[in-house]
């Protein structure tokens, strides 16, 4: 991304609210992020509000459905972490399925932050980040609004058609990973946002608060770290867009990855 575009965005990023008001179609000119010799690409995530849980389906752990505000836009991976990308950062595949272009799994919380920090170094030592901004795991609540990208169900749109599940008779998956971009993407561009492989999220696992926040992140602490999405393991009810799941950030699955975000650095 050419330098004057890069200030540009920092600039809308830290305008006021009627001061970014008056940049939105400037805004909505702007192109993904991009990181070249990755093959990595972010979409930008406009900022928004929206119902994050359930009032009709899933666990407790779906309620009190809670109006959420972000304030700030973001970008966010088009694609889960692939293997090759992982291992072009890391120097090493911990994956129990091997493919380049397969989502990069069995990686722990901490590995995936881990990950975030090395690629930030590395692109912030390349001159390629914006001022002020880093790669990190998304919150849980910048994560569900992507994935809902505008909808209000338990999908984005047609399961089969967006993404990978396990259920009755193998599901669509035959019970492994696939190649990103294999499904259609969601309304904002995102591919595999249901299914595939989990996705681990910045947020300590807790109770929604109800009522209405902004810029959630989750509790200080905890024993539990978020992760979403549903995978090519689980029935198609744990690939909703509310669905949640959390264990310690030592925790590591076949079946858990993840996709990063670029937002300003905290």
């Amino acid at each position: 991304m050419p330098r004057l575009r890069i200030v540009l965005v920092v600039l809308l990023l830290t305008l006021p609210a009627a001061g970014r008001a008056s940049a939105d179609s400037t805004r909505a000119a702007e192109a993904n992020f991009r990181v070249a010799d990755l093959a990595l690409e972010l979409a930008w995530i406009k900022p928004g509000s929206f119902a994050m849980g359930s009032p009709r389906a899933g666990d407790g752990d779906e309620r009190p459905v809670t109006r959420v505000t972000l304030s700030a836009g973001f970008w966010l991976g088009v694609t889960e972490v692939t293997q090759a990308q992982w291992t072009a950062v890391m120097g090493k595949n911990p994956s129990a399925h091997r493919g380049d272009l397969l989502p990069v799994e069995s990686v722990t919380w901490t590995e995936a932050r881990d990950f975030c920090r090395r690629l930030t170094e590395r692109e912030r030592a390349a001159g390629r980040l914006p001022p002020g901004f880093a790669y990190t795991l998304p919150t849980e609540a910048q994560w569900d609004y992507a994935c809902r990208a505008g909808t209000t169900g338990d999908y984005a749109g047609d399961l089969d058609a967006l993404g990978w599940h396990g259920g009755t008779s193998g599901g669509n998956s035959g019970y492994e990973t696939h190649p990103v971009r294999a499904k259609q993407p969601n309304a904002w561009g995102l591919y595999d946002m249901h299914g595939n492989v989990w996705e681990w999220c910045l947020d300590w696992y807790a109770s929604y608060p109800g009522g209405s926040v902004m810029d959630p992140s989750g509790p200080p602490s905890g024993a539990d770290r978020v992760y979403r999405g549903g995978s090519w393991g689980d029935v198609p009810a744990a690939s909703r867009a509310s669905f949640r799941n959390g264990r310690g950030p030592e925790f590591h699955l076949g079946s858990l990855g993840l996709r990063v975000a670029l937002t300003p650095a905290r």
